[in-house]
């Protein structure tokens, strides 16, 4: 597994092609073979200034349990990462 951070989507797409193991994204775009947030930036509970990859997932729902549920949905529906949390080359 290779762990690829804060890379232009295109790069983060040619090397998840390049290579016979996963690529897991944090700020690489949504063609990695997964992705990965901390929590404090799925909920939007850390202090200062957010990563452009952060998304509240919390906004709008009830619960811990219900956000994370959302990130996991918008990872398999590939609504997340959207380009508004990618990086452009």
């Amino acid at each position: 597994m290779l762990v690829l951070e804060c890379v232009p989507n295109a790069v983060g797409a040619d090397i998840t092609s390049m290579l016979d193991i996963p690529t897991i994204g944090i700020g690489a775009g949504p063609d990695t073979s997964g992705q990965i947030i901390v929590l404090y930036d799925i909920l939007d509970i850390a202090p200062g200034r957010k990563p452009r990859f952060a998304h509240n997932f919390l906004k709008g729902r009830d619960s811990v349990g219900a956000a994370i549920a959302a990130y996991v949905e918008g990872v398999k529906d590939a609504s997340y990462p959207a380009p508004e949390h990618c990086f452009a080359e």
